[in-house]
């Protein structure tokens, strides 16, 4: 507390050899900021490895976390029918708590063709995750840091996340300054709760 004029923190940082879309293995189609368009092909890749609908102008949303209230994904559950008639889809990887599990499956049940839900731990889906979706939400009650969001960043997969912790730290909301200045890097919104985190992803879209 005596040297905190002199002291800050330090985020973690990411493996840009391992999470780099120019190189990356897993991916069908790789890409980089100079040919962007590429990216269209990971997200058609992975509308067919998910069983999802292929729909190009569907908003395709990605999801890798652990399945714990601290993640906020019951805010996505909440929030679920209303994102699907934006129109979205979903694509959910991770593992956790046995009811958020059985909800999100449930939840892709109903809707197979718009929610696809992953229950365990696979890097190379993560990363066409990363590489395939339009947009990635966080919605953490709490992050420490947190590293999706810049995996995101660097795959040209725009984050929505919740504006606390290191996603507040590493993400620069999207406003009419910050695009013209050039810092824009996601969209933050501040209250846990879906409404938040439904306007947050309409004004992504």
């Amino acid at each position: 507390q005596r040297r905190s004029a002199v002291l800050s923190g330090i985020l973690n940082g990411i493996d840009v050899d391992l999470w780099n879309p120019a190189t990356d293995p897993w991916i069908e189609h790789r890409y980089d900021a100079a040919n962007l368009h590429r990216k269209t092909g990971n997200k058609a890749a992975l509308q067919g490895r998910c069983g999802l609908a292929a729909a190009p102008a569907a908003s395709l949303i990605g999801i890798v976390s652990r399945f714990t209230q601290q993640k906020g994904l019951d805010l996505v559950l909440e929030a679920a029918e209303r994102l699907l008639r934006l129109p979205a889809q979903l694509v959910v990887l991770g593992t956790g708590e046995g009811q958020l599990e059985r909800a999100f499956l449930d939840l892709a049940r109903v809707h197979p063709r718009q929610v696809s839900v992953t229950i365990g731990f696979d890097e190379p889906l993560a990363h066409r995750i990363e590489a395939g979706a339009d947009l990635f939400v966080m919605p953490s009650r709490f992050e420490p840091c947190g590293m999706n969001q810049m995996y995101s960043q660097r795959y040209g997969t725009i984050p929505v996340v919740r504006a606390t912790g290191g996603l507040a730290d590493s993400v620069v909301d999207c406003t009419p300054a910050t695009l013209a200045d050039g810092t824009a890097s996601g969209f933050l919104f501040e209250t846990a709760s879906a409404p938040a985190l439904l306007a947050a992803i309409r004004r992504a879209l």
